[in-house]
């Protein structure tokens, strides 16, 4: 005599975990598609009315700097400083946000410390 289970039993918990792995890893391609993604898009940071723009690729390498003549003055060489770092610095903050965007989407809002 043959034992019947009911419908749905004899998968098991194997089955399941197989599922979770075969997503896990699905999860992860994506993840390594967004990076490679982002590491070709460009950023762009502005300070001073425009007057200084930093282009920045998803590897944080500066690609393009922009600095309009009027704002290049030898007695305040301190102010043109200020300007790039803060021009860089939005450019890093615009990938970082649009970076979270992106990993959102994917992971569904699920957080994994240190990916990015």
């Amino acid at each position: 005599m043959k034992a019947r289970l009911p419908q749905g039993m004899g998968k098991g918990p194997s089955n399941n975990m197989n599922q979770m792995l075969k997503q896990a890893q699905k999860m992860q391609d994506d993840i390594t598609a967004l990076q490679a993604d982002l590491e070709q898009r460009e950023f762009e940071g502005t300070a001073g009315g425009e007057v200084v723009k930093v282009v920045i690729n998803g590897k944080r390498n500066v690609l393009k700097l922009e600095i309009k003549p009027e704002v290049v003055d030898p007695q305040d060489v301190e102010m043109l400083q200020d300007l790039i770092m803060s021009a860089f610095n939005q450019a890093v903050a615009n990938l970082d946000e649009i970076s979270d965007a992106e990993m959102q989407k994917l992971t569904g809002g699920v957080s994994f410390p240190g990916l990015f």
